[in-house]
């Protein structure tokens, strides 16, 4: 395996420690708009790209939720990283590699199939807490993206929930990006309107990223997926999906 630099050289922790920092008093504003509580709302940094230097900056700001899209890559920074970090596989799933991310991640957020659900719970080692899981959902209808049909989720959720070694702990969704706010807020409140309806009991919603966290707050997001207000603008060969993290 290709070795993963770990300490954080200055330059990359003199932009990411203020970045944080302005990430956080974001997000104070967004829920004091909102009136809600800041310690409702768990940050998932999206470091997918991001060498391990960058995320050890974040770490020694106080950040231990990563978010990684790429298996191989993701691997070399968990073998870097404190072992107090928490990982979380945000990408789409291949079968082939369910084993892996069974054995090495504490999160998933986008299973969006009863066939990779299974294999996640046959998997995840028999000593390990049970893998959190977090069911994506298609809510704009494109083709482009990952997710279960909303119509179908309530059938998936019954399986998924019923297998030994997974927790469904809530859902999941990437909207149709929009600059316009109540454009925003409308699909996060057809993520927390399916909450509602069909898993209550499943505390996470999973929604918003760098450029829409305040719509998500407002419409009761509990972890935002947050990279390029961390870390800063991805290479502009990264696909349109990557840069909205």
């Amino acid at each position: 395996m290709t070795s993963t630099k770990l300490s954080a050289n200055a330059d990359t922790g003199n932009q990411i420690t203020p970045r944080l920092c302005q990430l956080r008093e974001r997000i104070e504003r967004a829920c004091d708009a909102s009136h809600r509580n800041p310690t409702e709302i768990s940050l998932l940094a999206v470091s997918k790209t991001q060498p391990a230097d960058a995320l050890m900056a974040a770490y020694n700001s106080g950040q231990r939720a990563f978010g990684e899209n790429y298996l191989q890559e993701a691997e070399g920074k968990i073998d870097a990283l404190p072992k107090d970090c928490e990982w979380h596989f945000i990408g789409p799933i291949q079968s082939n590699k369910t084993r892996t991310i069974a054995e090495r991640f504490d999160w998933v957020h986008s299973v969006d199939r009863l066939k990779i659900a299974r294999r996640l719970s046959e998997q995840r080692p028999p000593s390990a807490p049970p893998l959190k899981i977090c069911l994506q959902v298609n809510i704009s209808g494109e083709a482009s993206k990952s997710g279960v049909e909303p119509d179908q989720l309530a059938a998936l959720y019954q399986a998924v929930a019923a297998l030994p070694q997974l927790q469904v702990m809530g859902l999941m969704s990437l909207p149709r990006p929009t600059d316009d706010p109540e454009l925003q807020r409308q699909g996060f409140r057809q993520l927390r309107e399916l909450r509602d309806n069909i898993c209550p009991q499943a505390p996470v919603l999973s929604m918003g990223m760098s450029q829409d966290l305040e719509a998500a707050v407002a419409e009761g997001s509990t972890l935002l997926r947050i990279g390029t207000a961390l870390f800063g603008p991805r290479a502009s060969n990264q696909t349109a999906q990557d840069s909205r993290a």
